[in-house]
C-alpha cells in the first residue's frame, strides 16, 4: 500500500506544480483579497479535489465520463462560466482605483463566495474527472474499501496542493502594498482575466474523451 500512495504523491506533485486555472484563481485572489482570500479559493479548490476523487473511487465520475450527454453538459457549463468570469474581470478591472481598492480591502468578499467559486469551477471542469477515473483506480490500495482509498489519495493531492499553494500565497503576500497599486491590479485582473478566458475556449473546444 505504501508503494501505491508514494507513487501517486509522485504523480500528483507533478500535476501540482503545473500552472494552469487553479494558480491563475488562487494568485488573483491574493491580489485582491490579501492572504484569506487566497486560502479561500485555494480550500475551494481542494473541496473538489475531494469530491472528485471519492467519486471516482466509487465509480460515479466513470459513468459521467462515459455518457457523452453528461460530459458535454459538465464541460460547457464549466468552460461558459470561466469565460463569463474572464470577461467579467476585464470590464471590472477599467474601474480600479485607489478608492476602489480600499472600498474593495473594506469589504472584503466573504469566505463562503470565494470558496463556493473555486469550488464550482474545479468540480465543472470534467478533465479533473477524466484525471481521477484514468489514474486513481491503479492507485487504489487494496487494504481499504473504496471510498476511504479515494478519500486517502484526494488527501494526498490536498497536501501536496496546500504546501505548493501556500509558498505562492505567502510569496504573493509579501508583495502586497506593489499589488494594491491601481495600475497594478488593472494588470493582475486583465492577465488573470485572459487567462481564464482561455482556459473556458480550451475547455470547450476539446473534444469529448
Amino acid at each position: 500500500m505504501l508503494e501505491n500512495l508514494l507513487s501517486f504523491a509522485v504523480l500528483a506533485g507533478l500535476l501540482t506544480l503545473l500552472p494552469g486555472i487553479d494558480t491563475a484563481q488562487v494568485l488573483r485572489s491574493v491580489a485582491i483579497g490579501g492572504r484569506s482570500t487566497g486560502y479561500a479559493t485555494l480550500f475551494g479548490i481542494m473541496g473538489g479535489v475531494w469530491v472528485w476523487g471519492v467519486a471516482a473511487a466509487l465509480g460515479i465520475s466513470a459513468l459521467l465520463i462515459a455518457s457523452e450527454i453528461a460530459y458535454t453538459v459538465v464541460k460547457w457549463l464549466g468552460a461558459t462560466y470561466l469565460v463569463y468570469l474572464g470577461i467579467r474581470m476585464w470590464l471590472d478591472s477599467r474601474h480600479i482605483t485607489e478608492t476602489s481598492i480600499a472600498a474593495k480591502t473594506e469589504e472584503k468578499r466573504t469566505f463562503i463566495k470565494t470558496f463556493s467559486r473555486a469550488l464550482f469551477i474545479t468540480l465543472t471542469n470534467p478533465k479533473n474527472g477524466v484525471f481521477y477515473v484514468a489514474v486513481l483506480p491503479q492507485f487504489l490500495p487494496d487494504e481499504l474499501p473504496a471510498f476511504v482509498g479515494g478519500f486517502l489519495l484526494a488527501t494526498i493531492h490536498n497536501a501536496l496542493t496546500f504546501i505548493w499553494f501556500s509558498l505562492l500565497i505567502l510569496g504573493a503576500g509579501f508583495a502586497k502594498q506593489t499589488l494594491q497599486n491601481p495600475r497594478v491590479q488593472k494588470i493582475v485582473e486583465r492577465v488573470s482575466g485572459l487567462a481564464l478566458i482561455g482556459f473556458g475556449l480550451r475547455m470547450a473546444l476539446e473534444k469529448n474523451q
